[in-house]
């Protein structure tokens, strides 16, 4: 493992790696701990808008939408050119979700220093979300994120579930598109939390090899 954490490290450089998947697929958790292993800055495009919209007093998100495109467009994509983030590596969690964004992700992300050099899909089936979204209401905790309050978004069930639906309707198309430009990187999702990041780091590290 350390060693091909060494060679994606020198792979990626000032790179960005995009991950997606269906709601509480793991995203973030996988994100926040591949950013760990990498040295990497972790930013969530999900984090920065709800942060957004408590500060500006908006509910664009609140009932399982997507945030508008041109909200997107403003409030997420300056992280890229942040001075603060200029010399390191990105991991993303599902930042440019709706079908026409990943362009001006992969445009923003260049041009501050951080290409995207890949995007990881995480599989998991919408029975399996279901099952983990029932945990989470007899818990009140997220897979893997005990120490985040449970958000608005996963209580009721007709939000969550529009979520999966605006997944289906307008991010898998984005994830063909990383496909056709041969940057998709699919991973299978339903195991351990160990077995995850094992998966994705075996993944990308296969992915990584062929590129160069």
């Amino acid at each position: 493992m350390e060693e091909k954490i060494a060679f994606l490290k020198e792979w990626l450089g000032t790179g960005s790696i995009d991950i997606f998947g269906l709601p509480m697929s793991g995203k973030d958790t996988v994100g926040i701990k591949l950013a760990e292993m990498l040295g990497a800055r972790f930013l969530s495009s999900g984090m920065i808008i709800r942060a957004m919209e408590k500060e500006e007093n908006q509910h664009y998100t609140e009932g399982g939408d997507l945030a508008p495109t041109d909200v997107f467009y403003k409030w997420v994509l300056p992280y890229f050119g942040r001075e603060d983030l200029a010399d390191s590596a990105l991991v993303l969690s599902s930042v440019g979700r709706w079908s026409g964004e990943e362009d001006k992700v992969m445009e923003a992300a260049a041009n501050a220093g951080h290409p995207i050099k890949a995007v990881v899909l995480l599989n998991v089936s919408e029975a399996d979300v279901m099952e983990r979204w029932e945990l989470v209401q007899q818990t009140g905790q997220r897979i893997g994120q005990d120490q985040l309050p449970v958000r608005a978004d996963d209580k009721e069930k007709d939000v969550f579930n529009k979520r999966v639906a605006e997944f289906k309707e307008k991010t898998m198309p984005v994830m063909n598109h990383y496909q056709q430009l041969g940057l998709l990187v699919p991973v299978l999702a339903d195991m351990t939390r160990e077995e995850v990041m094992e998966a994705v780091v075996d993944s990308l590290y296969k992915f990584a090899v062929k590129q160069n």
